[in-house]
């Protein structure tokens, strides 16, 4: 509804960038420099600086850019607006998710969202925790749900729930038969781990950093995996042992595939929902958020 030419130098002007704001408005580079160009021939000025390959504000596209967040914040409360009187929740909506999250937690509540709410078409973009935070900044996404603590102060953080980590090691070992053990115990074998820039990377890290006065320099690692299920396998296999969300692995725990054992003192991370301040406009935005909060609230008391 609102001028096309309009949108694209919005988002050109907000990532600094022609290839980014390709990416998210799933267009070519070069259809978004043209509708730039129509922008700009339309004013009969430039609206950026380009130089080494580096684009930047030029005066007149500063102040074009401050009335382009305007417009679009009035178009949002419109639409808002006819919405609530309409009573209708219709859209699409992009979330990103960590790995973890994306494979056993978003499935169900995807699912339930969608039988509320046939008319929203939700897409979903995974990758590690550090990716996730990263395409929230850059307003690739409209919500990201991660599973480590988020630096970034600028971003709205609401903590989901609590996920508990264990050990796993595979039927047999020596580790086997304990209900709990320090996680010392695990420095004397080889350990499989995730990749750096995951997020159960990140909370073992800071855990050993907290509870054994060492960082994960101190593992034996002997794989970096890319996923759960090739860390499960890896273990399962007999390649090492690991450290991973309770959550993943309650297929193998009924098999007999895996052995869990609790880590003392526990090992705790949250799953979280992130956002920019200004993305939660739109009242489809706005109901997801609520949804995802209750769903969490009522299925806080699972085991995970």
């Amino acid at each position: 509804m609102a001028d096309r030419r309009l949108q694209v130098f919005h988002t050109v002007a907000r990532l600094l960038s022609f290839t980014k704001a390709a990416e998210t408005l799933h267009m070519t580079q070069p259809a978004v420099t043209f509708q730039v160009r129509q922008l700009e021939e339309y004013f009969n000025t430039r609206l950026f600086d380009r130089t080494h390959n580096r684009i930047s504000l030029t005066e007149a596209g500063g102040r074009v850019f401050e009335y382009a967040d305007q417009i679009f914040d009035l178009y949002a409360d419109m639409e808002n607006a006819v919405r609530e009187m309409t009573g209708e929740i219709r859209g699409a909506l992009t979330i990103g998710a960590s790995t973890t999250i994306a494979e056993y937690m978003l499935p169900a509540l995807l699912g339930d969202f969608g039988k509320r709410y046939p008319e929203v078409t939700i897409h979903l973009r995974v990758s590690n925790s550090d990716g996730i935070v990263s395409m929230v900044e850059n307003n690739s996404i409209d919500l990201g749900v991660v599973e480590a603590p988020v630096g970034n102060k600028n971003l709205v953080v609401k903590v989901c729930r609590k996920d508990h980590l264990v050990a796993i090691v595979p039927p047999g070992h020596e580790l086997g038969g304990h209900e709990a053990i320090p996680f010392k115990k695990l420095l004397d074998f080889p350990f499989i781990c995730r990749e750096e820039g995951s997020g159960t990377r990140e909370v073992i890290n800071d855990y050993m950093c907290e509870h054994l006065d060492s960082c994960n320099n101190s593992l034996n690692i002997t794989m970096e995996l890319g996923s759960p299920e090739s860390v499960k396998g890896a273990v399962e296999a007999g390649m090492g042992v690991s450290v991973v969300s309770r959550a993943t692995v309650q297929k193998e725990l009924k098999l007999g595939a895996l052995c869990a054992i609790k880590l003392d003192p526990p090992l705790e991370r949250p799953f979280s929902f992130v956002h920019q301040k200004q993305k939660f406009r739109l009242r489809v935005m706005e109901e997801l958020l609520e949804f995802a909060s209750a769903y969490c609230e009522s299925h806080s008391t699972e085991e995970l």
